[in-house]
């Protein structure tokens, strides 16, 4: 094992250790990393306490732990374990733990002093997971504020270096160079007239022919796996395995990918990006990269994910190369043009910045924070993602009304489950049966099951590891008796999934759902038949509008309603009745955005009238109101004076601020509006102004008045824009004596002159009054004399007297 590259830089790395409380490992695919240098470093470093290697993957986890256990002559378990959802492999004297992502998360949670542990090495950090993100900014915290003995070793083929080194500027950076073996590097483009399976199968069968060994395939996705593989099954030799090998099958079919093939035989395995790193894959000395990978993309607008195929960076084709060069000198083909690997993106995205943020705002909110920039990030939480995130965990009733979690909050927190089915969970209350439906049944969440949308099949199958993961949760949940009850499944994913009851529109499957989204569903599933379903797995479509619905089962709308009340709100709307030409006001009852029943209401409470009103107005647009070029350009110096004054606080008054904020500024304004006719006599001057304060108002007229007094007295107005810089009109003569243009926003902003004839009209628009004096007054001046002779058109503008009048009148008595 010394003869791994890793083994060169170990004297370096265990100094760096003794020396430094972080530290950074780069080490190519192949080097030892992870398989060997955890033993020496627990062997050879000194450290007393445990030591936990973070793996990101369930699969890579337990692969890991078994090489590292089995180089001591041992089970997992002994000297090195695992622990992974629903399965551990531990005891007292454990001091090597690879553990997934979720249950580091959770370890911090319970303990975040991490007692007993020394140091903390998160593998293949390159991926950028929601959760290695989350468990390096704990892992910061817990350093800066309670242990600075506490280690951290980040390590991977292809660490993001120089943002890593401004993040932790203390942190050594060990680079070890090389791999065990060479990897050639081949890049081929599929040609365009045969279907991407077709080609695929192609370029792996000829390379199968023409080199020996076994093969791993890189495909996006388990559709790709399927189609491939029966292509590949009538072009390879009997002597040929097809091996799957993606995060869903089941451990014994994971196995048979991961162990070499029989003697005299080959195998390709075909794999999604679960095989790129921290798992050795017996046997493979060629790998086929189709430099594609399916990314799970989270639209915080509809609160669903869509999967998207795209090309994969540099650092990932790196990673794929890599696996051919663990065990001897392999090949790599790239199935895209050498020019177009090139162009890659060095690095993937953080998940961080596309996926749901419902449960890293719950631990961040269990950690003891309340602003996500209380926490160091490689990369921040997008501000929208948390917003969304925010109103799930309000809506799920896990925070208070400040956005701090309650009891039920802290409950679903303790769990260590993701949000959604850790509301389900707690809505199971102490019934031992409604606990062992909803154990059951987030089961089948977190692992589901692709045979059939109908999720009453799934319950009754009781697949192996549904019952494990269940058997977990109740205990977890202090119940260990009780039987799953298909009657308590509505009831029970109602209180997870609100959003995402559904009611039929149409025909072909079309569903609303209580979020205002489309689902549909295939045409041909029996589930059609049904008016109501509770859908909560979804998934965007790319090029469809509506989201497809992968499990649902139908409900019984009545019952839910008895069984869950607090779901039917009651609201009154108000619409427009075109056969009346007036507004018409109804009252409600909802499910989200789905009307069980509504009734008109002859003559509602202005409490009950005006929040209807607001929101019609957020639905139809502030035109309802009677923006007059008084309220219009007063709109626009709020929104000049954030942009130009950033240091005082002004209010947002862009459009879309105002549609959100509409009760704060129009509703004060709505006293005996009950109509359209009477939103029209709004003032809507007045109403904007509720945004300012007494001293704002009177910064405002200062800092960007409506009129400018010129030198012969006239006060004109001020035309200001949100895109251009702001004008004055004014008549040429009125500007005499002026040596610049006038300024507004504490002199930061000159005013645009338009110069005007004596009869009103353009002539010279400006933005430097002393050049147009000193240059165009010359052609100006000429073509005005012949024009307006009884007008004053000096030879030296700058220095002559203003004048509103002609020379008669102008002239000194």
């Amino acid at each position: 094992m010394s003869s791994l590259p890793v083994s060169a830089v170990l004297p370096e790395l265990l100094a760096a250790l003794r020396e430094s409380s972080q530290l950074l490992l780069a080490a190519p695919p192949g080097a030892g990393k992870s398989t060997w240098l955890p033993l020496q470093i627990l062997q050879q470093s000194g450290l007393s306490g445990r030591i936990l290697l973070l793996e990101p993957r369930r699969l890579a986890a337990r692969n890991v732990a078994q090489r590292l256990a089995g180089q001591l002559g041992e089970q997992p378990g002994e000297t090195v374990g695992y622990r992974m959802r629903a399965e551990t492999r531990s005891g007292p004297n454990t001091r090597l733990e690879v553990v997934t992502e979720g249950i580091l998360t959770r370890m911090l949670q319970r303990d975040p002093m991490l007692e007993g542990v020394s140091l903390v090495i998160l593998d293949e950090f390159h991926e950028r997971s929601l959760e290695a993100d989350l468990a390096l900014a704990l892992l910061l915290d817990v350093q800066q504020g309670l242990r600075d003995d506490l280690k951290i070793m980040l390590m991977s083929a292809t660490l993001d270096n120089a943002r890593l080194q401004a993040m932790l500027p203390d942190a050594p950076v060990i680079c070890c160079e090389g791999r065990a073996f060479p990897v050639e590097r081949r890049y081929a483009s599929l040609p365009a007239s045969l279907r991407v399976e077709e080609a695929v199968a192609r370029q792996v069968s000829q390379l199968l022919r023409e080199e020996p060994g076994s093969l791993l395939l890189f495909l996006p996705g388990v559709g790709e796996i399927k189609r491939v593989q029966m292509q590949l099954a009538s072009q390879v030799s009997s002597e040929v395995e097809l091996c799957p090998l993606y995060g869903a099958l089941s451990l014994t079919e994971q196995r048979k990918a991961i162990l070499p093939a029989a003697t005299g035989r080959r195998k390709v395995v075909l794999a999604t990006n679960i095989a790129e790193t921290s798992l050795t894959i017996e046997g493979i000395r060629l790998v086929v990269d189709c430099a594609l990978e399916r990314t799970a993309m989270f639209d915080v607008r509809t609160g669903l994910t869509r999967l998207q195929t795209q090309r994969v960076s540099q650092a990932s084709m790196t990673q794929r190369a890599g696996r051919a060069g663990r065990l001897e000198p392999g090949i790599c083909l790239h199935l895209i043009a050498r020019e177009q690997a090139e162009r890659a993106a060095a690095h993937a995205d953080a998940e961080m910045l596309h996926a749901d943020l419902a449960s890293l705002w719950l631990n961040i909110l269990q950690w003891g924070c309340y602003d996500a920039r209380q926490l160091r990030w490689l990369d921040a939480p997008p501000a929208a993602g948390l917003r969304q995130a925010q109103a799930l965990l309000s809506q799920l009733g896990a925070t208070d009304a400040d956005g701090k979690l309650n009891a039920k909050g802290r409950q679903m927190a303790a769990l260590g489950a993701e949000p959604r089915i850790g509301a389900m969970l707690i809505a199971a209350g102490d019934d031992a049966d409604s606990i062992a439906t909803a154990a059951l049944l987030a089961a089948m969440l977190e692992e589901p099951d692709r045979s059939g949308a109908d999720l009453r099949d799934a319950f009754h199958r009781r697949l192996p590891h549904w019952l494990a993961r269940a058997k977990q949760l109740q205990k977890r949940l202090k119940a260990t008796t009780g039987s799953p009850d298909a009657g308590r499944i509505a009831p029970l994913l109602a209180s997870a999934f609100p959003d995402r009851i559904a009611r039929r529109r149409g025909a072909e499957g079309r569903y609303q759902l209580a979020n205002g989204t489309g689902a549909m569903l295939d045409g041909a599933d029996a589930l059609t038949r049904y008016e109501w379903l509770l859908a909560p797995g979804l998934l965007q479509g790319s090029a469809q509008p509506d989201a497809r619905i992968l499990q649902a089962i139908p409900l019984d709308i009545a019952a839910l309603e008895n069984a869950l009340p607090q779901l039917v709100t009651t609201r009154t709307e108000v619409e427009w009745d075109e056969a009346r030409g007036t507004l018409r006001a109804w009252q409600r009852e909802q499910i989200g955005e789905l009307v069980l029943r509504a009734q008109p209401l002859t003559k509602p409470e202005e409490a009950e009238l005006h929040p209807a009103m607001l929101r019609w107005i957020r639905q139809k647009g502030l035109s309802l109101l009677n923006w007059t070029p008084q309220a219009e350009q007063l709109r626009i110096r709020l929104v000049c004076a954030a942009q130009w004054l950033p240091e005082e606080n002004w209010p947002d008054a862009t459009e879309s601020a105002l549609v959100a904020t509409l009760d704060q500024w129009l509703l004060p304004a709505m006293n005996g509006v009950r109509d359209a006719r009477g939103l029209k006599h709004i003032d809507v001057v007045a109403a904007l102004l509720h945004l300012l304060t007494w001293s704002q108002r009177q910064q405002l007229d200062t800092l960007l008045p409506t009129h400018y007094t010129v030198p012969t007295g006239s006060r004109l107005p001020i035309r200001y824009d949100e895109e251009k810089p702001p004008a004055l009109a004014v008549r040429l003569q009125e500007m005499f004596g002026e040596a610049q243009n006038p300024c507004v926003a504490a002199g930061r902003i000159p005013l645009v002159l338009e110069l005007l004839s004596p009869a009103q009209r353009p002539l010279q628009i400006t933005r430097d009054l002393a050049a147009f004096w000193q240059g165009a007054w010359r052609d100006v001046q000429k073509d005005m004399k012949g024009r307006y002779p009884k007008h004053s058109w000096p030879d030296d503008p700058a220095s002559a007297l203003p004048t509103r009048r002609t020379k008669k009148y102008s002239a000194p008595s």
